[in-house]
């Protein structure tokens, strides 16, 4: 019987929504699975635990935690020992239990720093599972990287923001810095593998703060922001071709900072978000910075790397906005000539300030007006900006290959396809662009 034990293969099923902060703790988590001598599977009847990693940005992502947790229960109906977890920002916020409530057949629902505690849990609920000892913070878990090329490195997790539409804060708690040495470490092993593209991920990336013992390299050129220490840290490890990040805020983009988007391997690309170009409706976010602020860190930004892509982040009609202050956001996206912006139309989250302070008095047809009309001046600007590429040469890191065509992105975060073979992913391949669309460049090989 115990050989029979032994032999037994468990398998887990991992769901994944938001962000991709939210992605690296989903490998942290299969790290975790494996190391339980679990297997994974795509197909959730097979699985013996399922794991919904669970986002609270918009209610829509929440909603369907809910709708699968009721298909999940049907399932456990015909597979008893099933076991559904949760965790995520929904754990993190729900301080009352009025979420979990809402949840049916959820045996475990608990906040990303409690993952440590799960192989102990899962074992308690099923004695076949083999317990593991974990490192006391979840950050110290080893992600199990799918590719080999490109990865996520958590440097910062929480928020002291408190913008008044969000739940982060809530969800993940209050700012934690990971110690240098571990992010080094972490980036080198990576590299030894084979990895040529980081993104490093914080909840504001760019206030990553030092630990008093961090000790960096004497010839460091910069003395005041440690993320730029850090990123000029990074760019001295030989092999990484990439480094990308996300998402800074726009009241700690110092000259610094700001200087480091031109060490050698850091992409020409930024992601700075903006929310509204209104600086009253900026005050009601609580975002700490104007409308003044955000446009001369731009022009400091275009100053420095004048080609430089820039994307951002727009809410359109929170509370009170009316339509002059929707226009100052249409004029701001005008003046910053964005080549993407990620646009969300307001949705109240139960916890947050502007849930208990504020009425979400714009109608939902409103709210989509002002969405479309934002979504069709960015392809305007998008399919302009993308006509510049036509006959230039372009860095491409190849991670797609399908019906003879290779995919990947520029140094700009352009997605380019071109004609090619399967053993150029993984690669970086000089592409000359021959035919510009909205949201994909085609090539060729040079």
């Amino acid at each position: 019987m115990k050989d029979q034990q032994e032999n037994k293969k468990f398998h887990y099923h991992i769901i994944t929504f938001g962000c991709q902060m939210n992605k690296n703790d989903s490998e942290r988590i299969e790290s975790i699975f494996e190391s339980m001598n679990m297997i994974s599977t795509d197909k959730p009847e097979e699985a013996d635990v399922i794991l919904m990693n669970s986002c609270s940005i918009r209610e829509s992502a929440e909603d369907r935690i809910y709708s699968f947790s009721h298909e999940f229960a049907k399932l456990k109906e015909t597979k008893p020992n099933l076991i559904v977890a949760v965790t995520g920002c929904m754990p993190g916020r729900d301080k009352d239990g009025t979420l979990r409530k809402r949840l049916k057949g959820v045996d475990l629902f608990f906040p990303t720093k409690d993952v440590i505690m799960m192989p102990k849990w899962l074992s308690e609920l099923n004695p076949e599972l083999r317990p593991i000892d974990l490192e006391l913070d979840y950050l110290s878990v080893k992600p199990h990287v799918k590719s080999k090329f490109q990865a996520f490195v958590t440097i910062q997790t929480g928020c002291n923001q408190f913008c008044t539409y969000c739940v982060v804060p809530y969800a993940r708690g209050m700012e934690v810095n990971r110690p240098l040495k571990d992010i080094l470490d972490e980036v080198k092993s990576l590299v030894n593998d084979g990895c040529l593209e980081i993104t490093l991920l914080g909840q504001i990336v760019n206030h990553w703060l030092a630990k008093e013992d961090d000790k960096f390299s004497p010839n460091n050129p910069y003395t005041q922001n440690d993320f730029a220490k850090l990123l000029w840290e990074l760019n001295q490890i030989e092999g990484l071709e990439r480094i990308h990040w996300t998402a800074p805020h726009p009241i700690h983009m110092d000259d610094e900072v700001i200087d480091a988007l031109t060490l050698p391997k850091q992409l020409n690309f930024i992601h700075l978000p903006v929310q509204s170009g209104s600086s009253k409706i900026l005050k009601k976010m609580n975002r700490k910075h104007t409308r003044e602020l955000y446009l001369e860190k731009i022009k400091k930004i275009r100053e420095k790397k004048p080609d430089i892509a820039i994307g951002t982040d727009i809410i359109v009609g929170f509370c009170d906005e009316t339509d002059e202050d929707f226009a100052e956001t249409i004029s701001l996206y005008q003046e910053c000539d964005f080549d993407i912006s990620y646009t969300a139309k307001y949705s109240t989250r139960s916890g947050t300030t502007a849930d208990k302070a504020f009425a979400d008095n714009i109608t939902q047809d409103e709210k989509k007006k002002r969405w479309f009309e934002l979504q069709h001046l960015m392809e305007d600007i998008v399919l302009r900006k993308n006509q510049l590429y036509l006959n230039k040469e372009v860095s491409v890191l190849v991670d797609t290959f399908k019906n003879g065509m290779c995919g990947g992105n520029s140094r700009e975060m352009k997605r380019i396809n071109f004609p090619g073979d399967k053993a150029l992913i993984g690669k970086i391949v000089k592409v000359i662009i021959t035919e510009a669309g909205h949201w994909i460049l085609w090539g060729k090989v040079l």
